[in-house]
C-alpha cells in the first residue's frame, strides 16, 4: 500500500468508527517535568467503539493569557500566539485535521492562527488552530514561538512542508467534558483549558 492509499484508508478508518471518551488520569510519565507540571491532573482518552485508543490529551491548568488580539477571524483572542495548550498522546498511527499521517508518540500543542494569504480560505469558520510538536522538540513551556518558528517545530510532527494542526475555538457547549460527532465524520473534544472553554476537532479530515 502505498502512502497516499494508507492515508486514505487511515482517514476512512476514524470517520466511520464510533469514539467515546474516558479519563486518562495524570499526564505521562515521559513527558518533561516542566510541561507536566503546568497540565490538569486528569487527562482525557479517546476510544473507538472496539476499545483502540485513538488518543490521550492533557489540557494546561491555566489557560495562557495575554493582550486581546484585534484580528479578524479569531475565537481565542487572548491566547498568545505560540502559547502552551497542552499535551496529545497518539498510541498508534493518526492524521491531523489535513489528513496527513502523524507517527505514534508524545505531541506538545501550541496555538497559532492560520495566515490571511488567501491560501486558507473555507478551511475553517475561524482561524484558531492548535499546532503540534514532538515533546522531544519542545523545550520551554514558557515560551511563545513566532509563527515561522512554530510551524518549523511542527514540520518535524507531520513530517510534510505543512504543520501539523487540529481546529479549535471557544467551546458553547453546555456540558464540560464532553466528546461530540458533528457533521458526517468530526468528533470533538469540549472541555476546560483553566477556565477557557474550548473545543477541538480531534478526528475528522477537512473537506477540501
Amino acid at each position: 500500500m502505498n502512502k497516499y492509499l494508507f492515508c486514505f484508508a487511515l482517514a476512512a478508518g476514524a470517520a466511520f468508527a464510533q469514539y467515546k471518551m474516558e479519563p486518562a488520569g495524570p499526564p505521562p510519565s515521559d513527558l518533561a517535568p516542566a510541561f507536566a507540571a503546568e497540565m490538569q491532573q486528569q487527562g482525557y482518552k479517546i476510544v473507538n467503539s472496539s476499545g483502540t485508543v485513538w488518543c490521550e490529551i492533557w489540557l494546561r491548568k491555566v489557560a495562557p493569557s495575554g493582550p486581546k488580539s484585534t484580528e479578524d477571524g479569531v475565537a481565542l483572542p487572548t491566547i498568545p500566539q505560540g502559547a502552551l495548550l497542552g499535551v496529545l498522546r497518539f498510541p498508534g498511527q493518526a492524521a491531523d485535521r489535513r489528513g496527513q499521517t502523524i507517527k505514534p508518540g508524545l505531541y506538545t500543542m501550541r496555538y497559532s492562527l492560520y495566515p490571511v494569504n488567501g491560501d486558507h480560505q473555507g478551511v475553517a469558520p475561524n482561524r484558531d488552530f492548535a499546532l503540534l510538536v514532538p515533546a522531544s522538540e519542545d523545550k520551554d513551556p514558557a515560551a511563545t514561538p513566532n509563527f515561522d518558528a512554530l510551524v518549523a517545530l511542527s514540520r518535524k510532527a507531520s513530517g510534510t512542508p505543512h504543520p501539523a494542526v487540529f481546529n479549535i475555538w471557544n467551546s458553547s457547549s453546555d456540558k464540560l467534558p464532553s466528546l461530540e460527532k458533528q457533521g458526517d465524520h468530526d468528533w470533538v473534544l469540549n472541555a476546560k483549558l483553566g477556565d477557557q472553554p474550548l473545543s477541538i476537532i480531534l478526528i475528522g479530515k477537512v473537506e477540501s
